[in-house]
């Protein structure tokens, strides 16, 4: 393959997969629990729900990775996709505890917030839920650290659940 068809074509792979992924992650009010993935709607446009969840998340202190608008790198390869908008953070001293359990835990931290929006124009907050992710990993010794985890996220969550 030619290096440009390579990039269209790992381009393209990349932009399917997010396709999946949002499409997986809007399908219902609530996944089964099987799937790990915890849902809440928000009360609020998305642009507004991405800013409230930053202010919480820079007022408790939790370091602020990334900010990944899904929906514009799609635009980006040509492909429409509802709005996306995936946050990173999260809280080294906390997250990197349930690292030091289970090296593989790593795939799950630092906590990943996707906010995305339906076809109906709901916006929904999505994220794996932690318990889902200790078992994962089978890791029982973090028990206090996954439930500390779960409380600040519905805690950063719940500003987006009124206007």
């Amino acid at each position: 393959m030619t290096p440009g068809l390579t990039n269209r074509f790992a381009n393209f792979a990349v932009t399917l997969l997010l396709l999946f992924l949002v499409a997986s992650i809007a399908s219902g009010a609530r996944a089964d629990s099987d799937d790990g993935i915890t849902r809440v709607k928000s009360a609020v446009p998305l642009a507004e729900a991405i800013t409230r969840i930053k202010a919480d998340i820079a007022s408790k202190g939790i370091k602020f990775f990334s900010e990944i608008d899904q929906s514009k790198l799609a635009a980006d390869a040509g492909i429409q996709l509802r709005p996306s908008t995936l946050l990173v953070f999260g809280n080294p001293p906390l997250g990197t505890q349930f690292i030091t359990s289970n090296p593989n835990a790593g795939l799950d931290w630092p906590v990943r917030l996707l906010l995305t929006q339906d076809d109906n124009g709901d916006v929904w907050a999505v994220w794996t839920d932690f318990g889902w992710i200790a078992k994962r990993h089978n890791i029982r010794d973090r028990v206090a650290q996954f439930e500390m985890a779960t409380k600040v996220v519905a805690s950063i969550t719940s500003t987006i659940t009124t206007k």
